[in-house]
């Protein structure tokens, strides 16, 4: 019976609701959508590996190392492997064409990312071939490419006309990893840096570094700055996730400004449902009142005005949760590679559900007050 008066008391003024449905809709999906946006920034920390290390130049990340760093690396106790790449930095036809471009130890950076899942054949076409490409899958839909295309990119740090034949198309082993990158060998490029940058040549600029212990990460990453200590490149080696986190600690207001919108929207849309339930119960104060003459608790009035709000809240929410992952798709896919990692996480659904939840309890509060404690006879007199 409770649920039955529920459901015909928030139908009942049917445009009302369907206004404040609408609302909460809205809110409800804004609310996903900027989590999902501010997820998305730290999706690259989030997708890290405990047992990998990055060493770069102590002074910034715009300085190179020496390639002669390889060895001495390798041989510190705790390290598994060694690789390393350089930024490219190339353009695609036009500056709006932005991906990541790596040249990187072809042999031995693919051992360290196991989550590069790459056929055999097409990772020993890429290994073999000097010109030689490997990209991620999304980019590779995004621009029609296709295993045998010639990429051409115009150089920027390595000044230039590049070109490149895609070898391979690497996929996620998970929805967590980047699949936008493109990879190609540090040995042609090193080869023309020789040529036209001779200053430039044999430097490296990030190398990554494979751990046996990841718990030993804060005492290799001492050991590697400590050997390169007061040399012509000092080193500064941080955990991969550290790593990536540098580079999101340079946009963290703007995150945080977004991340406040959010909440923002849900205090509106909570305002507005609150006053909803205040319209709604002045309106029926009489029937209130009368169903306590007749003897039903100020608990069951206060049960009905609580389990309307809450089931308006929950329907508005049930809409705007589905409507967020075609919508979020969409947004991901215009957004191209500026989010490389772009899917409404399961916490984000929680939380929506979680946001409607507080709205329809909060609005209820007073207006439920003000039902369960009105004077019978005073509220039998009321007009709505």
């Amino acid at each position: 019976m409770l649920l039955k008066l529920i459901l015909k008391n928030a139908l009942r003024h049917k445009l009302r609701t369907g206004l404040t449905l609408t609302g909460i809709v809205v809110a409800i999906l804004a609310f996903g959508l900027l989590h999902t946006i501010v997820r998305a920034w730290y999706a690259g920390a989030d997708a890290t590996s405990s047992s990998r290390l990055v060493t770069r130049n102590a002074i910034s990340l715009v300085f190179p190392m020496p390639l002669s760093y390889q060895p001495k690396l390798r041989a510190i106790s705790g390290v598994a492997g060694v690789s390393y790449a350089n930024w490219f930095g190339g353009v695609y036809i036009t500056e709006k064409n932005f991906f990541p471009q790596f040249a990187v130890q072809a042999d031995t950076y693919f051992k360290l990312y196991p989550e590069f899942l790459v056929d055999d054949a097409q990772m020993k076409d890429f290994l073999h071939d000097r010109k030689g490409a490997l990209v991620g899958r999304k980019i590779a839909e995004m621009y029609g490419w296709k295993v045998g295309d010639v990429v051409p990119l115009r150089g920027t740090i390595w000044p230039g006309n590049w070109e490149f034949v895609i070898r391979g198309i690497y996929h996620g082993a998970d929805q967590k990893t980047d699949q936008s990158q493109f990879f190609f060998h540090w040995d042609y490029l090193n080869e023309t840096a020789k040529k036209n940058y001779p200053r430039r040549a044999n430097t490296v600029g990030v190398y990554i570094l494979a751990l046996q212990d990841p718990a030993r990460a804060a005492e290799i990453s001492t050991a590697i700055d400590a050997t390169f200590k007061n040399s012509l490149a000092e080193t500064l080696t941080e955990t991969e996730k550290a790593f990536q986190l540098s580079f999101v600690a340079m946009t963290e207001t703007i995150l945080t400004a977004v991340q406040a919108v959010s909440y923002v929207v849900i205090l509106i849309i909570m305002a507005v449902m609150a006053n909803t339930m205040a319209m709604t119960v002045r309106e029926r104060l009489a029937e209130y009142a009368t169903l306590k003459a007749l003897g039903f608790s100020a608990g069951f009035v206060t049960r009905l005005i609580f389990g309307e709000s809450v089931a308006i809240a929950l329907i508005g929410a049930a809409i705007g949760i589905a409507l967020t992952f075609p919508i979020a798709q969409a947004f991901g896919n215009a957004m191209g590679t500026l989010f490389p990692i772009f899917y409404v996480a399961q916490e984000t659904v929680v939380m929506q559900v979680g946001a409607a939840l507080i709205v329809g309890l909060v609005a209820a509060v007073a207006p439920s007050w003000r039902a369960a404690t009105v004077n019978i006879v005073k509220g039998l007199r009321s007009v709505g």
